[in-house]
């Protein structure tokens, strides 16, 4: 109800026709129904509100309703487990209407629960109005709820003052005073959007009070891996992968496969459950050509269309390049050929690459990396970088060692045992801990040809135009090694006012070791070239 001020009396609101006031039971009291079915039946009670459909009854999709028959379902007790809900797709596909249906299911329905808090959170006022909107236009078309709900709008607040006395509040993240919470549900909208997790924490941690609280999170996904909704997509991944067990959690995740055609239309159904729906095919028909034609819009289509985690912001190789280049490599077959190598120490706790490109008559190449990170901690580290090192460690992608830090002498014992069978050429290497390699490959009696690769534009400059030119010709064969592939995936440059350009960790979403030590490589494999075309002129001299 509308209050216009201290001890104001209700204003009546007109009822829609479409949902008549009664006194028979609810449909979703009937006897028999799970938990599940009666959240849906709830839902399915309500208008729709706007667009295409209005006027009518809102009706739940097999997609809609498998993502929540997961997060109330029930254990033997009749306890919902699933605390922290996350439903990632492409955007307009009905985001907002699940959100507010959800909401008033915990404020007036039959997941409300006596003096229940319910919030709806987002990054800005603006886009924190939208569920309370949409909330208030079907509270303003059924009488139960009209009688039962007041609404101060000024504040964006509801209060079911007829029933079980649940608040509700649209928070934004630009609101500084979140605290002392204690949210019997909340929905956080677009959280792939936001920059920082401190909204997101402040409910997520507020809710030990309550019996059988609920996050649910409804959003496209984050551009990049470092965001707060990648990590819960990459989490909710390994849930669903058994790589972890967490009952509590729950991940519905729709979303085009990297590999696939980004102008097909299977594709864009992949992350669009409602295309051909309510999600009008005609507008991403529209917005692919536009993509297509403009290639600075092909990142930002990928992210909010196919809800791939793309950043539109320069990455140095596009997934699309990477994946051509990904024909299998075989091994046995390389010996013989010419090898060059790049290493890239890194600190004591970290990644460590070690690759070999062989160069055939062609002039392409077939690149072999190895990875090494200390064993202790593995796990931990899965959660700090989102990514299976332990599955890539037991598939052989990732050498481990025992403790906490990285034993050089492991990297010189497998570097020596490389150059043997193939013999390097050269091995380009940056300075960082090189003397403590230098020792351990001299104390196995190791003669690898060692080449000094410094990490600013001078040398990596070259080494990037020789990796970006063998990978858009598609000269370049990597075998997708998962390590090497997330690393070239994670890469971005910056240039000097000359234009010359190196990797940067910096402005990089995660580890790029792999794909530094690939470019180590090749740049010394050019390098090479570049010498004995030049040795004869320097014998006449």
């Amino acid at each position: 109800m509308g209050l216009r001020g201290p001890g104001a009396k209700a204003i009546k609101k007109p009822a829609d026709p479409l949902i008549e006031a009664t006194s028979e039971p609810h449909p979703w009291e009937a006897e028999g129904l799970s938990r599940a079915e009666r959240v849906i039946a709830f839902m399915e009670s309500l208008p729709v509100t706007s667009g295409a459909l209005a006027g009518t009854t809102f009706r739940v999709r097999p997609w809609q309703r498998r993502f929540l028959k997961a997060v109330y379902a029930t254990d033997r007790r009749g306890r919902r487990q699933v605390r922290t809900a996350v439903l990632s797709m492409a955007r307009k596909n009905g985001k907002t209407d699940v959100a507010a249906r959800l909401a008033l299911c915990h404020i007036a329905g039959p997941e409300a629960e006596e003096r229940g808090e319910v919030y709806s959170a987002a990054n800005d006022r603006f886009q924190a109005g939208r569920i309370f909107s949409e909330i208030c236009a079907i509270i303003d078309r059924v009488p139960w709820l009209t009688e039962r709900i007041s609404i101060r709008r000024h504040s964006k607040e509801l209060e079911d003052i007829g029933g079980t006395g649940t608040v509700f509040a649209a928070l934004s993240a630009d609101v500084a005073t979140k605290h002392g919470l204690s949210p019997s549900m909340w929905i956080y909208d677009e959280l792939g959007q936001s920059p920082s997790r401190d909204l997101y924490d402040t409910l997520d941690t507020a809710m030990g009070a309550r019996g059988e609280p609920l996050g649910v999170v409804i959003s496209t996904q984050a551009a990049r891996d470092d965001a707060p909704m990648s990590e819960l997509v990459d989490y909710g991944v390994r849930v669903n992968a058994g790589e972890v067990k967490d009952a509590s959690f729950h991940l519905t995740f729709y979303t085009a496969p990297a590999e696939a055609d980004p102008w097909e239309r299977a594709t864009w159904k992949a992350a669009n459950p409602a295309l051909g729906d309510f999600r009008s095919l005609e507008d991403v028909q529209r917005l692919a050509g536009q993509a297509q034609r403009m290639p600075s819009r092909e990142a930002s289509f990928r992210n909010l269309i196919l809800n791939q985690r793309v950043d539109a912001t320069q990455q140095f190789i596009t997934a699309p390049v990477w994946m051509a280049c990904g024909a299998p490599v075989d091994l046995a077959s390389l010996k013989g050929r010419p090898c060059h190598a790049g290493l890239d120490l890194a600190a004591s706790r970290d990644l460590t690459a070690l690759v070999l490109v062989f160069e055939d008559d062609d002039g392409a190449f077939d690149a072999v990396p190895f990875f090494w990170l200390p064993d202790d901690d593995l796990r931990e580290r899965e959660d700090v970088d989102r990514v299976p090192y332990v599955r890539w460690r037991d598939e052989g992608f990732l050498q481990t060692m025992p403790g906490k830090t990285t034993d050089p002498e492991v990297v010189a014992r497998k570097i020596a045992e490389l150059h043997g069978i193939f013999g390097f050429t050269a091995l380009a290497y940056d300075r960082w801990r090189i003397e403590d390699m230098r020792r351990e490959l001299a104390a196995i009696g190791a003669d690898v040809p060692l080449v000094e690769w410094g990490q600013g534009f001078k040398d990596m400059s070259p080494a990037i135009d020789v990796l970006e030119r063998l990978a858009v010709e598609a000269k370049l064969r990597h075998g997708m090694h998962p390590v090497l592939t997330w690393c070239a995936g994670n890469a971005k440059t910056t240039a000097d006012p000359a234009g010359n350009r190196k990797l940067d960790k910096r402005k990089s979403t995660g580890r790029i070791d792999g794909l530094q030590a690939l470019a180590m490589a090749l740049g010394a494999a050019n390098r090479h070239e570049v010498q004995e075309a030049w040795s004869p002129m320097v014998d006449v001299i």
